[in-house]
């Protein structure tokens, strides 16, 4: 299993956090100052953000850069583990080995 790509998990976070305000595209990216395509781009992982653009979206949707690194790290690291979890039981000789050490 491939690891997800940083934008992807932060697009998705940013569109969570936009859904959780109840907000649409226009006013979050209003406030951001940037336009409702572009926040579209970046919620989808298509678009990858300078940190000045992050830094704007983070205060458009009223979270600090630590709590937006933090959530997406978690993220990530959710990712991580589901996908070695995920390998380890697909793999017969890994299988075995994760058996004898329980």
């Amino acid at each position: 299993m491939r690891e997800p790509l940083w934008r992807h998990v932060l697009g998705d976070q940013f569109r969570t956090l936009r859904h959780e305000r109840r907000e649409t595209l226009v006013e979050t990216a209003g406030r951001a100052g940037v336009s409702p395509q572009y926040l579209s781009e970046v919620e989808r992982g298509i678009k990858e953000p300078s940190s000045e653009m992050i830094a704007a979206l983070a205060g458009a949707l009223d979270v600090t850069l630590v709590e937006l690194t933090i959530a997406v790290s978690e993220n990530l690291r959710s990712a991580a583990s589901v996908g070695v979890a995920n390998a380890v039981h697909r793999s017969p000789v890994c299988r075995a080995a994760y058996a004898l050490a329980v």
